[in-house]
């Protein structure tokens, strides 16, 4: 018998449920904190990294934000490719085991989160220190990397809470 997440024993499928719904509050606040941070906007994001200009260059002036000093992109970079990469392990591993999705789609959300968070937090080095304009990869692969996570952690439960499998 293959092992399927529609056919696990009852506990582990209440396990793996309470996981996914923990990570998704988990991976939801940190969206939060980006909308707080950002405004989910291309503006917002590149002033968060590079700072906000002062207003009318009065000498009393002060930017509302200040560029991010290299220790705390080094840190924002390390904490979050070593967290969401045990993270999204995780979240890949309970997936390979639904039946409701295809090889080719299957290994391509469980291998995109693991690429775009590389691209992610590389490129907001890039807005830092080469050209704002890496902020349209960060952009897409941040949206990339939560799609397929949300689409995994989706189906994941779906199959987990209804036991339908696809029969093929």
């Amino acid at each position: 018998m293959k092992i399927n997440l529609s056919n696990l024993d009852g506990t582990l499928k209440k396990l793996l449920l309470v996981y996914l719904f923990t990570v998704s509050i988990g991976l939801s606040v940190g969206l939060v904190y980006l909308a707080q941070n950002t405004s989910f906007s291309v503006k917002g994001t590149v002033e968060h990294y590079n700072g906000s200009t002062a207003g009318n260059g009065d000498d009393f002036d002060i930017p509302e934000k200040f560029p991010k000093p290299l220790g705390e992109l080094l840190m924002t970079t390390h904490n979050h490719v070593l967290g969401l990469s045990f993270l999204f392990l995780s979240i890949g591993l309970i997936f390979y085991f639904t039946s409701l999705v295809n090889s080719f789609w299957k290994t391509f959300l469980m291998i995109e989160p693991l690429l775009s968070v590389i691209f992610t937090f590389g490129s907001i080095w890039g807005i830092r220190y080469i050209n704002p304009g890496f902020v349209y990869v960060t952009v897409a692969s941040a949206v990339l990397m939560y799609s397929a996570v949300f689409v995994m952690i989706f189906l994941s439960v779906y199959e987990l809470i209804t036991g339908k499998e696809n029969r093929r």
